[in-house]
């Protein structure tokens, strides 16, 4: 069976032509990256170039780019290094973020509340999205760090991450921004944005997994999450991952490169799946991504599908028999596939738990087309009307 693969946000495939610069450092130039032989210092000599290439995709300088295992690790060395290294000096030092974001921000927050940090957990707008005034008004005295997702993973929501900047630096508090679903499609110009530190994540950009990236602005006070090595200047340790850094920057280089074609497509595909939600849904259905009202990432849809009189629908069944029909979609984010709770940030936008459990992520990407789009919509049809 040929499948409909939809859920891009998900993960994307390795694009070949990345693969094959990556290949020579796999096969080849083994060598570690912190070893002084000649095979170490031409591995770092890579790493060092790699590093370069990913700095002017985001209009930084090469000594604020930290390389991780993925955007987990990042958002976690961001929240944990940033508030870790404060609460040294000031043991109260807090942080501010949102109940919409993704888990590897959510999670390490609560922990934080947990031991007795300040932290404040804001509800989003009807729409999805945190605003300045909404951050204006959570800084206090204690506030060290603003961690705010430039756009949300499950409903593709954008947060207006300029205004939150020139909050926190009216305030002097640093300003974390998860971008690991813009890369590739919105621009990340980190001096345009004003954050202090961005995540990113290879294999959302047709890059290998297992890499990733932390943007640290030169003067940031960041202290290390895993220790045992002096690799990244001293804020990540263990052997440094060069293939996969080389691949990230092949990837990232060529996402902005084609960012403006990549986006227009991808709206006009998002648009066609919006449209015929009306003729494929039999019932009502809720949009969760607000195209026509805020301002939204080009290559996600979500949609849940709340009673209609009724049982209500089994979302997880839902992508099963998506999925028998060769339609590949998740429920949102993948990092917490397979959890029985229904999806946070639906919860947190106000969704009953029956809706909010019914709820499909369909994710765009580079080979998506047309006929991807109404073969996904007639399968859904089929599958709604068979089980509702």
């Amino acid at each position: 069976m040929e499948c409909v693969y939809l859920d891009h946000a998900a993960t994307t495939p390795l694009d070949p032509e990345v693969f094959e610069v990556m290949k020579p450092y796999l096969l080849e130039e083994y060598g570690n990256a912190s070893s002084v032989h000649q095979m170490g210092r031409r591995a770092r000599v890579a790493m060092e170039e790699a590093r370069e290439r990913v700095a002017r995709c985001l209009g930084a300088e090469s000594s604020e780019i930290v390389f991780t295992s993925g955007g987990t690790e990042a958002d976690n060395l961001a929240l944990k290094g940033m508030v870790g290294a404060a609460g040294e000096a000031t043991p109260d030092a807090g942080l501010v973020t949102s109940t919409a974001e993704h888990k590897a921000v959510v999670e390490p927050a609560q922990r934080m509340l947990q031991q007795g940090r300040p932290v404040t957990l804001l509800s989003p707008d009807a729409h999805g999205a945190v605003t300045p005034e909404q951050v204006e008004a959570a800084i206090d005295d204690d506030t060290v760090l603003v961690s705010l997702m430039h756009t949300n993973n499950e409903i593709g929501v954008q947060t207006d991450i300029p205004g939150v900047a020139a909050v926190c630096d009216a305030h002097d508090v640093r300003l974390h921004c998860d971008a690991v679903q813009a890369a590739g499609l919105q621009p990340l110009d980190v001096d345009n944005l004003g954050v202090d530190l961005l995540s990113l994540s290879g294999h959302k950009f047709y890059g290998p997994k297992g890499i990733g990236v932390l943007y640290v602005r030169n003067g940031v006070d960041l202290g290390p999450l895993v220790e045992g090595g002096s690799q990244e200047r001293d804020r990540r340790g263990g052997t440094q991952n060069v293939a996969g850094a080389i691949g990230l920057a092949e990837a990232l280089e060529r996402a902005v490169a084609e960012a403006d074609e990549r986006a227009a497509r991808l709206s006009r595909l998002q648009r066609r799946l919006v449209e015929g939600l009306d003729d494929a849904v039999p019932g009502p259905y809720v949009l969760n991504t607000p195209l026509d009202e805020a301002p939204v990432a080009p290559h996600v849809v979500n949609v849940a599908f709340p009673p209609d009189g009724g049982d209500p629908v089994d979302g997880e069944m839902l992508i099963l028999n998506l999925d028998m029909q060769g339609v590949l979609v998740s429920a949102g984010s993948a990092c917490t596939s397979g959890a029985l709770e229904p999806s946070h940030v639906l919860t947190a936008l106000g969704l009953d738990r029956p809706t909010a459990s019914a709820a499909v992520r369909f994710s765009l990407g580079a080979k998506t087309t047309e006929e991807n789009v109404d073969d996904a919509l007639d399968t859904l049809h089929a599958t709604l009307q068979r089980m509702r």
